[in-house]
């Protein structure tokens, strides 16, 4: 392992506190240190977690450059930190999220430029504009939408969008954020002589996500079930036939193990990076997922307006990935909700204030 001290900001949130945890156990000897501003509720019951792996935890702020002055020399910056919700400022100002997504990783980078790391940025599949996905040929099945093979986009197929899909047009505050911190990191590879390397990741799940309706869907949808409250598939006709694809965290770990291993693809190179059609599921197959493991049943109701960012269906064509790597996503969707199941139930009461 070429690094001995890594840090990574959002470091107490779910991607953050399960890497910071995962490199620990599997690297001996090396220093992890998480930044966090314990800013989303739930983060801080990750403390003691992030504790009991020997992850140094350090209370900071993203927005805050000072933040970055009193850490220790590292060398590898990983960024998880953001404002992950694809809704956020699309009700007043989008401020906060410009702050955190763009200021933050500008701040990352020059934190990142002055100790002469390097950096891995976590990235977005909602980089990849709205209306240009929702434009795509797909068909109607019993239980989810299916995409086409053919498409008249480049970038697009059956096993979903890759690298080459077009960037033009809108794609909401968060992946525009996301996308612009891309272009910056990009910049500071090619200007200051930085190694860099951005995952655009797909619907990132696992063990210890606060899920909300917004954001870490997966989760709050077993969470529902587990302590019986009622959900809602929202838009697209109120179906629930919307499809994500999803990635363990503990796969995105691999991948990064993997990237470690080629420092020469350290030149600001994007890899999408997801389940792919393989590991997908729609909200109405969740739901019986849910079913299934949880022995239970919730009230689901339709809903069926549809928000200005929702999109019916995101697979990841992880081609480029996969070839550079020698990697593939190893955990299915009920082996990971059975994770996150186990998690929730295991912490039951402890997890009541954030998702009962």
């Amino acid at each position: 392992m070429q690094f001995r001290h890594i840090l990574i900001t959002g470091g107490a949130g779910f991607a953050g506190s399960s890497l910071a945890t995962l490199f620990k156990e599997h690297f001996e000897g090396v220093k992890v240190t998480a930044l966090d501003s314990l800013m989303r509720r739930g983060s801080e019951l990750n403390l003691a977690y992030l504790r009991e792996y020997g992850v140094d935890f350090v209370h900071g702020d993203v927005r805050c450059r000072d933040d970055f002055q009193t850490l220790e020399k590292f060398d590898l910056l990983i960024d998880c930190s953001a404002e992950p919700s694809v809704h956020a400022g699309t009700s007043g100002s989008p401020r906060k999220v410009i702050d955190i997504n763009l200021s933050g990783t500008v701040n990352c980078l020059e934190a990142a430029r002055e100790n002469g790391a390097a950096v891995l940025f976590l990235s977005t599949s909602r980089v990849y504009p709205i209306e240009p996905i929702r434009n795509l040929k797909y068909t109607e099945t019993k239980t989810r939408f299916e995409l086409d093979a053919k498409q008249s986009l480049p970038g697009v197929s059956a096993k979903g969008v890759s690298e080459d899909f077009p960037l033009d047009g809108a794609r909401s505050f968060y992946g525009s954020t996301k996308l612009a911190s891309e272009y910056f990191l990009q910049e500071y590879v090619y200007n200051c002589g930085m190694r860099g390397l951005i995952n655009r990741c797909g619907l990132l799940t696992g063990p210890r996500q606060m899920g909300r309706v917004d954001q870490g869907v997966i989760t709050l949808w077993l969470a529902r079930h587990i302590y019986q409250k009622p959900l809602k598939y929202i838009g697209f006709g109120g179906t629930g036939k919307q499809v994500r694809d999803l990635l363990h965290i503990r796969d995105l770990f691999d991948l990064i193990v993997k990237q470690i291993a080629q420092p020469d693809c350290w030149n600001g190179g994007v890899f999408n990076a997801g389940g792919g059609r393989e590991v997908s599921v729609s909200l109405q197959e969740l739901t019986a997922f849910c079913q299934t493991i949880t022995g239970k049943k919730i009230s689901v109701t339709p809903q069926p307006e549809t928000a200005a960012v929702d999109i019916p269906i995101y697979l990841t064509d992880n081609t480029r990935v996969e070839k550079q790597f020698d990697w593939k996503p190893r955990t299915g969707v009920e082996e990971t909700l059975g994770d996150i199941a186990n998690w929730i139930e295991e912490n039951k009461a402890g997890l009541e204030s954030v998702f009962g």
